[in-house]
C-alpha cells in the first residue's frame, strides 16, 4: 500500500477558506438542491472559486452516495454523490471532505458542486 503525500498550503499553492458575502442557491433540473446564507467560498491557487454548502442546508433525498472517490493532497480524499430527480440523474457531482486536512477544516460537512452540471447562482 503507498502512502498518500500531505501537502500544506503555501505561497506555492494557496489556499483559503471564506464565509460567501451572499446567498448560494444550487439547482438542478429545476430543483432546489441547495439554499444557504452559509456557504464557504475556497479559493485554490489558480483555479476557480468552489462554493462549499453545509449538509444542513442542502436537500439530501435527492443525493445518491457513489463508490467514486478522489484525493488532494492539500484536502484529503473526497466521496462523491449524483443527484437524481425523478427521470434527471447527474452522475458524480457533489463531492465532500469528510475528514479534511487541518488546513481546510472548515469544509468538514459541506458540499460541493460541479458548475455546469448544476446551476449554481448567488443572490443578494
Amino acid at each position: 500500500m503507498t502512502d498518500k503525500p500531505v501537502l500544506t498550503p503555501g505561497p506555492d499553492h494557496p489556499i483559503t477558506v471564506e464565509a460567501a458575502p451572499n446567498r448560494v442557491v444550487v439547482t438542478f433540473a429545476g430543483h432546489t438542491i441547495a439554499d444557504t446564507k452559509g456557504a464557504l467560498a475556497l479559493r485554490e491557487a489558480n483555479y476557480p472559486a468552489r462554493y462549499y454548502i453545509p449538509r444542513a442546508d442542502a436537500d439530501l433525498s435527492v443525493l445518491e452516495r457513489t463508490e467514486h472517490e478522489t484525493y488532494c493532497p492539500f484536502k484529503g480524499d473526497a466521496a462523491y454523490y449524483s443527484i437524481r430527480t425523478g427521470a434527471d440523474v447527474a452522475e458524480n457531482v457533489v463531492w465532500t471532505y469528510e475528514q479534511p486536512y487541518p488546513a481546510v477544516a472548515e469544509i468538514k460537512d459541506h458540499l460541493a458542486f460541479y458548475p455546469g452540471q448544476v446551476e449554481i447562482s448567488e443572490e443578494s
